[in-house]
C-alpha cells in the first residue's frame, strides 16, 4: 500500500551495529544487551532492566517470578491483544476478565468488583501508548494484598504523571515489535526497582541457571552452574539489541513525531461529528503507538467496516484494536461470558478503528490520511441522505 498501517524507521545507525556484531561474531547474549538494558533502565529511571525475547515473554517471567499458577487468578482488561491473557493460562491460571472504561484503559472499578480470595495481581495495560490510571489501580492493589504487572507492550516512553512508565511499581513489560514505537525486530524488556526480583527475573530467564555456584572461579571456566527452577528460554540476542540501541536513543524524536502526526489528523477532523479523538488526559500524556478513531455513536452513519474498505481502496491501511477477549472461541466458550458482562468494551469495538501513525510517514501521506478520511466521511453522509426510492 502507499500508506501502509505501520513500518518501522530503522536507520543507518542501527544496520551499522548489527553489522559490528556479525563481524564480532557475539551474536547471543552478550555486550550489545548489557549496553542496551543500561541505557533503558537510565531513560526509564528504574533501576533493573531484563532484555528478553517479546513482551509475552516478559509477561509470563512476571507471573513466574511472583509463584502464580494453578489456583491464582489474574484480572486482565479484555480490551487488550490475546498475549496479556495467554500467558496467565500458560501458566496455569486463570485470566478474569474486567471492562474498560470510555478512554478506553481498564476501569479500575470494574477491577475492584472482580478481585475474590483467589486474586493474585493485576495486569494493567497501558493502551495506545497511554498510561492507564494508575493510582487507583496501586491502590487497589494495595488494599486487597496484589501484585501489578503492567503492560506496557504499546508505552514506551509514555508518562503517567511526570515519570516514565515502567519506573513505577513493581514491575513493567515492553514490546519492541515492529509496529511499536521502537523496535528490534522481535524482542522486550522487564523493568523493576527491586533487587530480589530482578536477580530472580534473570535466573529465570535463562533455563533458571544459577552461575554463583559455591566454588565456580575464573580459574576453572564458565562450566559450573546450577539449575535453581525450571526456567525458560527468553534471552535477547547481541543481534536484537544492536537495533534495540539506537532506536532507545531515536525514542523522545519518534514519539515528538507521532504526536506532531496527531495533532495534525485531530486538527483535520475536528469538524466532523462522526469522530471522537484520541487525546492528552491529566497527567497521562499520549505517546501515540494507536491513533484510535471512535466513530460517534449518536453520529449514527459511518459504518466501521465500509470506511475501512474506503480507506484501503484509496491505498491506505488501518486497524482495529482490538477484539475483545471474551469474543475470541476459547474465551468465549472456556468462562461462558454472558451479553452484557462487558458493557463500555461491547459498545466501543465495533466503534474503533486505528489510523497511520509512525515517524516515517511523510507529510503527502499525512495528507493522504486526511483526505481519504475526510472523503470517506462525506460519501457516507451522501448515502444516507439520498432519498429511499
Amino acid at each position: 500500500m502507499p500508506v501502509p498501517y505501520c513500518t518501522p524507521s530503522i536507520g543507518e545507525e542501527e544496520i551499522q551495529e548489527v553489522v559490528d556484531t556479525l563481524r564480532n561474531g557475539f551474536l547471543t547474549t552478550g555486550p550489545k544487551v548489557n549496553t542496551f538494558e543500561h541505557e533503558f533502565a537510565e531513560f526509564i529511571g528504574a533501576k533493573h532492566a531484563i532484555a528478553v525475547n517479546s513482551c509475552t515473554t516478559a509477561l509470563t517471567l512476571a507471573l513466574a517470578a511472583m509463584d502464580i499458577g494453578p489456583g491464582d487468578e489474574v484480572i486482565v482488561p479484555t480490551l487488550t491483544f490475546c498475549a496479556t491473557a495467554n500467558v496467565v493460562e500458560h501458566r496455569g491460571a486463570t485470566p478474569v476478565l474486567v471492562d474498560i472504561g470510555g478512554d478506553l484503559q481498564i476501569d479500575p472499578q470494574a477491577v475492584a468488583r472482580a478481585v475474590s480470595r483467589k486474586t493474585r495481581a493485576i495486569i494493567p495495560v497501558h493502551y495506545g501508548g497511554q498510561a492507564c490510571e494508575l493510582e487507583s489501580i496501586f491502590s487497589l492493589a494495595e488494599n486487597y494484598g496484589l501484585a501489578v504487572i503492567q503492560d506496557a507492550a504499546h508505552a514506551a516512553g509514555a508518562e503517567y504523571r511526570g515519570t516514565k512508565l515502567g519506573a513505577h511499581g513493581l514491575v513493567t513489560a515492553f514490546s519492541f515489535y515492529p509496529s511499536k514505537n521502537m523496535t528490534t525486530g522481535e524482542g522486550g524488556m522487564l523493568t523493576t526497582n527491586d533487587d530480589e526480583l530482578a536477580a530472580r527475573l534473570r535466573v529465570l530467564a535463562v533455563h533458571g541457571i544459577n552461575r554463583s555456584v559455591p566454588g565456580a572461579s575464573d580459574e576453572i571456566g564458565t562450566w559450573l552452574y546450577e539449575v535453581s527452577e525450571p526456567g525458560y528460554k527468553s534471552n535477547m540476542t547481541d543481534i536484537q539489541a544492536s537495533i534495540g540501541i539506537h532506536q532507545l536513543r531515536r525514542l523522545p524524536g519518534f514519539i515528538k513525531r507521532r504526536r506532531q502526526i496527531a495533532q495534525q489528523y485531530s486538527e483535520a477532523f475536528a469538524d466532523l461529528q462522526e469522530f471522537v479523538t484520541p487525546g492528552d488526559l491529566t497527567g497521562r500524556p499520549h505517546a501515540y503507538h494507536l491513533y484510535t478513531l471512535k466513530i460517534a455513536a449518536e453520529a449514527g452513519r459511518l459504518d466501521r467496516n465500509a470506511f475501512i474498505r474506503t480507506l484501503r481502496k484509496a491505498g491506505i491501511g488501518t486497524s482495529v484494536h482490538f477484539i475483545p477477549l471474551h469474543r475470541h472461541p476459547f474465551y468465549a466458550a472456556k468462562y461462558s461470558y454472558s451479553a452484557g458482562r462487558f458493557p463500555i468494551a461491547e459498545t466501543l469495538f465495533p466503534r474503533i478503528v486505528s489510523l497511520p501513525l509512525y515517524p516515517a510517514m511523510s507529510g503527502q501521506d499525512v495528507s493522504h490520511v486526511i483526505a481519504a478520511t475526510r472523503q470517506a466521511v462525506l460519501r457516507s453522509r451522501e448515502k444516507i441522505s439520498m432519498p429511499v426510492a
